[in-house]
């Protein structure tokens, strides 16, 4: 077996009855879900039985998200498959990091329902959007965004020719119209706010304030490839927090993230959460690497029986 990477998903992948089967199939998985019951009551039937529109809203995205995420690495790793490193889309960087040791799995969900309940008020307080820019490069992109008003911004670079633009929805719709005419294509994310972006400013003092009150992480276990710079988490817990807290209004650099993860040697790719996004952009993006995608019970038991 080469060398494993777990990336973990973000906001925007969820959908109805997420990491149901794994309750039944995994101890490892359901006591995630037995925490987070207990600390957020109803969260495990929220995956399993939530509207597609209740799962869209951030303070129920998130809970839901990271549980998910978590159970299925959990369940990967109690059939022995262990990765040399870890990253996470926006949201999905707090689980990597909770699989990784910088928080047991109720400090975890604490920051994560704390992190929503954040975001979500800092989206309130400035409306905005996030739509994927496809066939264009990210220089384009940057381009287009300078040229629909200063409440845009390119925040998620996804793949050599997917990049997401967060803002106000009159540059959003000012946006669309030039990147047709560049000859690409626009389209709107599952999410509820301009994330990553300057809207998201008070969110991040927020978070600084939360981890600074005495929930800072601890030394990881395993690598965590940082959203906000593309290298490791640094070691020192002030610096470590500073990147988690600025991660919410800063852009995830994902194209970067993949390429050191590669230049590191990790071959193997398994996308933990739900749905199959960021293994799309991997195949996207790096060549000669094996890509998983796990967020059912089948798929741990295939993948386990693969790799290890």
């Amino acid at each position: 077996m080469g060398s494993v990477a777990f990336l973990f998903a973000g906001q925007g992948a969820q959908h109805p009855a997420m990491g149901a089967d794994l309750i039944e199939a995994s101890p490892a998985a359901a006591e995630v879900f037995v925490i987070a019951d207990e600390m957020r009551p109803g969260t495990s039937e929220q995956c399993r039985s939530a509207s597609k529109e209740e799962l869209s809203q951030t303070e129920n995205t998130q809970p839901c998200v990271f549980v998910h995420d978590l159970a299925a690495a959990a369940a990967l790793r109690e059939r022995g498959v262990v990765p040399a490193a870890c990253a996470g889309f926006s949201l999905g960087e707090v689980a990597a990091l909770t699989f990784a040791g910088a928080f047991d799995t109720r400090a975890g969900f604490e920051l994560v329902c704390e992190r929503a309940a954040l975001m979500a008020a800092a989206a309130e307080r400035h409306p905005g959007g996030m739509h994927a820019v496809i066939k264009l490069d990210a220089a384009q992109v940057e381009g287009l965004a300078k040229q629909a008003g200063e409440d845009c911004w390119p925040v998620n670079y996804n793949s050599p020719q997917q990049t997401v633009v967060a803002g106000a929805p009159d540059a959003l719709q000012t946006l669309d119209v030039l990147v047709k005419e560049a000859g690409g294509r626009a389209m709107k994310v599952a999410v509820s706010g301009a994330f990553h972006s300057p809207y998201m400013a008070e969110a991040t003092c927020g978070l600084a304030a939360y981890i600074e009150a005495g929930h800072a992480p601890s030394p990881l276990l395993i690598p965590v490839l940082a959203n906000m710079t593309a290298a490791p988490y640094p070691a020192d817990p002030r610096a470590a927090s500073d990147v988690l807290a600025n991660q919410v209004s800063h852009a995830v650099r994902w194209v970067d993230t993949l390429h050191t993860l590669q230049d590191q040697g990790i071959d193997t790719f398994i996308e933990v959460g739900p749905g199959k996004t960021l293994s799309g952009l991997v195949k996207r993006t790096l060549s000669d690497v094996r890509v998983y995608s796990c967020e059912t019970a089948e798929q741990v038991a295939a993948i386990a029986d693969e790799l290890a």
